[in-house]
């Protein structure tokens, strides 16, 4: 088998394909929730917060070499992603708890009932003497 079917075969399973589809709808939906948390919720955060907006917010460390450009911490994009990450996040978990109220329920496992422990201890016992007996 030549490599360039091998690739094509690989290509066409259907988990890689499965894979591909996810990772560009989760592209797709990471910008929503990029501009749902950007555009919706951290305005109306930064009101309630006297008009912070959390996208400028930095700690400017001090110049070391004044030629250099001034070094930040950009703290408040990291809030920015801190609440994305969370809005996203509660959003898999609506739609996973969704789509499991819409699968069938799986089928029972039927556990057999196993023997005993008397019934146990008894052939336990009988291979005990068994064992006595040919020894004897």
């Amino acid at each position: 088998m030549g490599i360039v079917s091998e690739f094509k075969t690989f290509m066409m399973r259907g988990n890689v394909v499965d894979l591909a589809v996810g990772v560009v709808i989760g592209g797709a939906f990471g910008k929503i929730v990029t501009s749902l948390v950007d555009n919706i919720i951290m305005p109306p955060i930064g009101f309630l917060t006297g008009g912070v907006d959390f996208s400028s917010l930095v700690l400017k460390l001090p110049k070391i070499d004044p030629a250099k450009a001034q070094v930040v911490i950009s703290y408040g994009l990291f809030i920015n992603t801190v609440i994305q990450f969370l809005i996203i996040g509660a959003a898999i978990f609506i739609v996973v708890k969704a789509i499991n109220k819409l699968m069938p329920p799986p089928p029972p496992v039927v556990v057999e009932p196993g023997p005993t422990q008397e019934a146990l201890l008894a052939d336990i016992l009988a291979e005990l003497k068994k064992q006595n007996g040919s020894k004897a």
